[in-house]
C-alpha cells in the first residue's frame, strides 16, 4: 500500500462516525429520557391521583417511597435501553431491529422489577406498573418513529443521512446489491465504489436506472478503496475469489476502524425472522426457515381477518349506505360491480366493489388503451384517465372507497385483509412458475405493493413484492401494511 493511502487509513482509524449518526444517537438519548419520565409520571398520576404526594411510601416498607421507586425504575429502564444497544448506529434509522431492542429492554426492566418485588416482598402497586409499561412503549416507539420520519425526509429530499458503502464481489453481485439498495432508498446506503476480482477487471459497472459505479481495484485492494472512497461500510458478496481466510483477514484489518463489515450471502427476498445463524464446526451457517402457510399462523391470520373486517364494516356502515345511495342516484346500473378473480390455489371467486364506471363499460373498448389514455406501467388494461369512470367513481377510486365491499369477501373466506391483490383470469394465464406462488395465500384488499407505489409500479416489481410477502408473512407485517395503507389512501398515491 502506498504511503499516502496508509496515512488516509490512519486518519480513518480515529475518525468519528458520520455526524448524522452522532446527532441521531444524542436525540434518542434525550427522547428516551423524556419518554420514560412521562410514562412513569403518567402511571403515578393515574394510579394515585393528583392529590397523592410523591413521597407516599410502600404499604409494607415505609422507608421506601414511590418517588424513590419511580427514580429506580427510570434508571433501570434507561440502563436496559443502553445495555441492549438500542441506539447503536448499525440499527437506527431503518428496519425492525431497533424496535425489537426497545421492546426487549422494556420487558427486561419490568421482569426484573417483578422478581425484585417478589424476593424482597415489596408491595409495588400492580396498577402503577401496568400503566407505566404500555405508556412507555408507546412513547418510546413514537419518538423513534418521528426520528425516522425526519431521517427519511432528509434522505429523500437532500440525500443526507446516508451511509457510504463499498461493495466487494463479482460485477453481477455488485450490480444486484446496488440495484436492490437503489429500489429501497429508506435503507440509507449508497454504493460509492466496488472492488471486483482480477479476472473481471473493468473500470466501472453499469447499474440499470442508477448509472455506473467506479471499480477501485481488485479484491486485494479493499483497504486502498476504503481510503479512496472514505466509505463507512463494506459489503462483501462472498464467492470463489473472496471467502474464508481472506474474509477473516479483512475483518481483522477493519477491527480498529469505524467501518462496518457486512456479508451478503446471496439469499434474496428472505426476511430476518426466517434466517438463523448456526455455528457448525467453526463455520457460520445460515439456516433458512421454510415459509409457513398452515397451523397456528393460519389461525392467527384468519382471526385477524375476521376481527378487522367485522370492525371495518360495522364502523363504515353509514358511509357504505351513503355511497350506495349516491351511486344509484347519479348513474344507471347496479350499485355493486361483481367480477371474477382468481384466489387461493387458483380457485375463482366473485369479488365485490362499488361500481365506479358507466354501465356497459366492459364493451366500450377492446382495451382501455384504445381510448387514447395513458395506461398503468403494471397493467395495460388500467388507464390513468379512463373516460368510462363516472364522476362519483373517480372520487371513490381516489380514496379507495370502492374497495370497502371487499370486506364482505374477507368474511366469506374468499380474501384476506392483507395479501397479493386478486388477479383476473387473463393475468393468471400468463403467470410463470415463480408468479404462481402468489396463489399460495388468499388475495388481499391491500398488500405490499399497494403501499409501495400501487399502479405506478411495473409488473416485475409488483410480482417481486407479492412474492416477498408470501414468503415472509407475519402478523407484524400485516399490521404495518394496514397502517401504511391508511397513509397511502389519504395521499391517494398511484390511485386511478
Amino acid at each position: 500500500m502506498k504511503a499516502a493511502e496508509h496515512s488516509e487509513l490512519e486518519q480513518l482509524r480515529f475518525a468519528p462516525p458520520p455526524r448524522w449518526q452522532l446527532i441521531y444517537a444524542k436525540w434518542l438519548i434525550v427522547t428516551d429520557l423524556l419518554a420514560v419520565l412521562l410514562a412513569i409520571c403518567f402511571a403515578q398520576l393515574v394510579r394515585f391521583g393528583s392529590d397523592s404526594p410523591l413521597g407516599a411510601s410502600l404499604p409494607l416498607v415505609r422507608s421506601i417511597t414511590y418517588l424513590e421507586i419511580s427514580g429506580a425504575i427510570a434508571i433501570l429502564w434507561l440502563g436496559a435501553l443502553t445495555i441492549n444497544r438500542s441506539r447503536s448506529h448499525r440499527i437506527i434509522g431503518s428496519g425492525v431491529e431497533e424496535y425489537r431492542r426497545v421492546w426487549l429492554a422494556t420487558i427486561s426492566t419490568f421482569v426484573a422489577i417483578a422478581i425484585v418485588s417478589m424476593l424482597f416482598k415489596l408491595e409495588v402497586a400492580r396498577g402503577y406498573l401496568v400503566l407505566a409499561l404500555p405508556a412507555g412503549l408507546v412513547l418510546l416507539f413514537s419518538t423513534r418513529w418521528l426520528a425516522r420520519l425526519a431521517v427519511s425526509k432528509a434522505r429523500r429530499d437532500s440525500g443526507k443521512c446516508i451511509n457510504r458503502l463499498l461493495v466487494v464481489g463479482s460485477p453481477q453481485a455488485v450490480r444486484d446489491l446496488a440495484h436492490a439498495l437503489w429500489r429501497e432508498p429508506g435503507s440509507g446506503y449508497e454504493v460509492v465504489g466496488a472492488c471486483v476480482p482480477g479476472k473481471h477487471a473493468r473500470t466501472a459497472i453499469g447499474i440499470p436506472g442508477l448509472g455506473s459505479i467506479s471499480v477501485i481495484g481488485d479484491e486485494s485492494m479493499v483497504l486502498s478503496a476504503i481510503a479512496a472512497t472514505r466509505c463507512n461500510a463494506v459489503a462483501v458478496a462472498t464467492g470463489d475469489e473472496f471467502h474464508g481466510k481472506r474474509l477473516q483477514d479483512l475483518s481483522w484489518q477493519l477491527e480498529g476502524l469505524e467501518i462496518d463489515l457486512m456479508v451478503a450471502p446471496g439469499v434474496i427476498d428472505v426476511a430476518g425472522p426466517r434466517l438463523h445463524m448456526r455455528p457448525v464446526a467453526g463455520l457460520p451457517l445460515i439456516h433458512v426457515e421454510k415459509p409457513q402457510y398452515n397451523g397456528a399462523k393460519q389461525f392467527q391470520k384468519r382471526l385477524f381477518d375476521v376481527v378487522f373486517a367485522g370492525l371495518a364494516l360495522a364502523c363504515s356502515l353509514p358511509l357504505l349506505l351513503t355511497i350506495a345511495v349516491v351511486i344509484k342516484l347519479t348513474s344507471k346500473g347496479p350499485v355493486f360491480f361483481r367480477h371474477q378473480r382468481i384466489g387461493l390455489d387458483g380457485k375463482p371467486f366473485e369479488m365485490f366493489k362499488f361500481r365506479t364506471m358507466v354501465q356497459g363499460a366492459d364493451v366500450m373498448f377492446k382495451t382501455p388503451a384504445a381510448s387514447g389514455s395513458t395506461t398503468s406501467p403494471r397493467d395495460p388494461f388500467k388507464c390513468v384517465d379512463d373516460p368510462r369512470i363516472t364522476t362519483v367513481g373517480r372520487f371513490l377510486r381516489r380514496y379507495s372507497l370502492d374497495e370497502l365491499p371487499q370486506f364482505i369477501n374477507v368474511l366469506k373466506r374468499d380474501m384476506s385483509v392483507v395479501g397479493p391483490r386478486p388477479q383476473v383470469t387473463r393475468e393468471v394465464e400468463l403467470y410463470d412458475d415463480e408468479a404462481m406462488r402468489r396463489l399460495l395465500v388468499r388475495p388481499g384488499i391491500t398488500g405490499l405493493w399497494q403501499v409501495s407505489g400501487r399502479s405506478e409500479l411495473s409488473w416485475e416489481d409488483s410480482v417481486r413484492l407479492d412474492l416477498y410477502y408470501v414468503e415472509n408473512w407475519s402478523m407484524i407485517a400485516d399490521l404495518l401494511i394496514a397502517i401504511k395503507t391508511l397513509r397511502v389512501v389519504l395521499n391517494h398515491t398511484g390511485a386511478y
